[in-house]
């Protein structure tokens, strides 16, 4: 590494402490870490697997379920291993280029989950507001297209987060337990106000666009449901958008939760925030395949007959 008046020029080693102040316990952190990292890798391959294999389950609800899925578990894949490894083996070094491709995959599969789940509720919304017109609209082409339109939205706006880290590094100790953004910046010597801008401006114009939408979607979708005569009628069409608002609302509360904890909560133990930026992180891989498995007919019965030994 390059020491420039005492400060690092993009050092070698970052050095990863894991979850501040509660280095003692951490090895019993990684109990329920690596648990929760087994069942979402299961859940979600699983999820994958089923939809991938059954041809009735070839539409687009369940194509863009298992591009959530296949998310999640890159997710899941790309900061969990690490962070069992600095909790049980003591490992905390990570080099700077890997703490770099990990903070970029990091916020891209974010980013992605952010735009899959758009794209869910507009799929809903025209299942329940136009159904006659749902076939002709989402045919193949257009749901590659979709989930490529998110996939490069994603990766070129996180691409800049990596870019703008040729900074003076005034120590190489990370407060966290993987390479966050923010996590990163903070250690640098030198002016970051553009970093920093950069990340509030990913925040606003992915997420906040993204929630803005969902949000209307729904609002269009609950207006067509109560506006249905029969009462079982509105049941059957609001049952269809229950996983879903679910998962909506536990990505983006504990996502906007964790934020605001981390930009306005002072007097919260350091902790707090890292055990926060941890859960925010692993809990949707865990729960996702879990709440589509049980509120999702067909795939309830798919994995029934999967473990259901053949007479």
């Amino acid at each position: 590494m390059a020491l420039t008046n005492g400060t690092f020029f993009k050092p070698s080693l970052f050095t990863l402490v894991g979850v501040p102040g509660l280095e003692s316990v951490q090895h019993w952190i990684g109990i329920p870490f690596f648990i929760s990292f087994i069942l979402a890798v299961i859940g979600n391959g699983l999820l994958i697997t089923i939809i991938h294999t059954e041809r009735s389950l070839h539409e687009p609800m369940y194509i863009f379920l298992a591009v959530l899925a296949a998310t999640d578990l890159g997710l899941t894949l790309c900061i969990t291993p690490k962070m069992l490894v600095i909790f049980w083996l003591h490992s905390r070094e990570i080099q700077f280029d890997c703490c770099l491709i990990q903070m970029y995959f990091t916020h891209t599969f974010q980013c992605m989950e952010s735009g899959i789940l758009l794209a869910m509720a507009f799929d809903r919304y025209v299942a329940i507001c136009e159904p006659l017109r749902h076939s002709a609209i989402f045919t193949k082409k257009v749901l590659i297209s979709i989930i490529t339109v998110v996939t490069i939205r994603a990766s070129l706006t996180i691409i800049m987060c990596p870019l703008l880290m040729k900074l003076h590094f005034r120590t190489t100790v990370i407060s966290h337990s993987y390479c966050a953004h923010v996590a990163v910046v903070t250690l640098a010597a030198e002016n970051v106000r553009i970093n920093k801008a950069y990340g509030l401006l990913v925040a606003f114009s992915v997420l906040g666009f993204d929630v803005i939408f969902i949000f209307l979607s729904y609002a269009f979708i609950f207006q067509a449901v109560f506006k249905l005569s029969q009462k079982e009628a509105r049941l059957k069409a609001f049952n269809t958008c229950t996983a879903h608002i679910f998962v909506f609302l536990q990505f983006y509360i504990l996502t906007f939760f964790t934020s605001f904890i981390h930009r306005f909560g002072f007097n919260v133990a350091p902790y707090v925030h890292i055990l926060l930026s941890n859960l925010y992180l692993l809990v949707p891989p865990l729960l996702n395949p879990i709440v589509y498995g049980v509120k999702t007919k067909q795939i309830r019965e798919t994995v029934i007959k999967m473990f259901t030994p053949k007479n």
